[in-house]
């Protein structure tokens, strides 16, 4: 039964980009010492996700550059991918992006987030492709935050182009006299959290999801089944490594390769 074992590293804010990398560096020698195949970390962990306000410095191509040398070491050293929420530089331009890295410290490329949310159209540039990825046994696609959220088109394209497990950094603080969640996908909740299980029903896939850990956030770190059904998640604001098994035979993608397009191709996502 081909299986894969991933970790989620639900951390803390970090108090400066250094700090960030240091987080980073020994979340993969946690998850590789739990026995995972491939480790995920929060929407911009390195340096820090700024978007709303937080106090992070101005990004730099060198730093960026020297943080991901110094994270594709420590992830050789440990022999477990890493899906690193992170930012970079494309054209003078600053992205949100995910950088894929595999057990050997080899980068394997980039997903960007293609769909930003309003609040981040002053700092950033979106992307304009969807990848997918391939480490052992198990193929992947990334979606960042509000993509995964807002537009379902996002997953289903990663699905139809082979993936089995679609993670999904985000970053969900707490907001003032918001709802303060104990279980997951409550009903008092904001729609987030049962997006991830539908997300994953819809496409008949695994999908991971991603925050920081906050008290208070409305969000937290889960997995859900290809059938809809939560598999595993975080407690909410609790830091700490969320290790789950996946069966890879559970990811038919059924539904997702059922979609009958009309024959003037009206439906198929625009972006490659």
């Amino acid at each position: 039964m081909p299986t894969a074992r991933i970790a989620l590293a639900n951390l803390s804010f970090p108090e400066s980009p250094d700090a960030a990398v240091a987080a980073t560096v020994a979340a993969i020698a946690a998850a590789a010492a739990a026995g995972a195949d491939l480790v995920c970390f929060p929407e911009c962990f390195v340096p820090g996700y700024r978007a709303l306000g937080a106090p992070v410095p101005p990004a730099a191509p060198g730093w960026l550059e020297a943080a991901h040398a110094e994270i594709a070491a420590a992830a050789a050293s440990a022999g477990i991918a890493v899906a690193l929420g992170t930012e970079r530089f494309v054209d003078g331009a600053l992205r949100i992006t995910v950088l894929v890295i595999g057990p050997d410290g080899e980068r394997l490329g980039w997903q960007d987030k293609v769909q930003l949310d309003p609040s981040e159209d002053h700092l950033y540039v979106p992307g304009a492709h969807r990848e997918v990825f391939t480490v052992g046994n198990l193929t992947f696609g990334v979606v960042i935050c509000h993509e995964g959220w807002r537009y379902p088109e996002t997953v289903r394209r990663a699905v139809l182009r082979g993936a089995q497990l679609v993670i999904h950094p985000h970053y969900s603080p707490a907001e003032p006299d918001g709802f303060q969640p104990r279980g997951y996908a409550e009903s008092g909740n904001s729609f987030h959290e049962a997006a991830v299980l539908c997300r994953a029903a819809e496409n008949t896939c695994w999908f991971a999801t991603i925050n920081f850990a906050a008290d208070g956030a409305p969000t937290t770190s889960a997995v859900a089944r290809p059938d809809g059904v939560l598999h595993a998640f975080q407690p909410h604001g609790t830091e700490g490594l969320l290790v789950a098994e996946l069966d890879l035979e559970l990811a038919t993608r059924e539904l997702a390769l059922r979609l009958r397009e009309p024959a003037d191709g009206s439906l198929v996502p625009r972006l490659q």
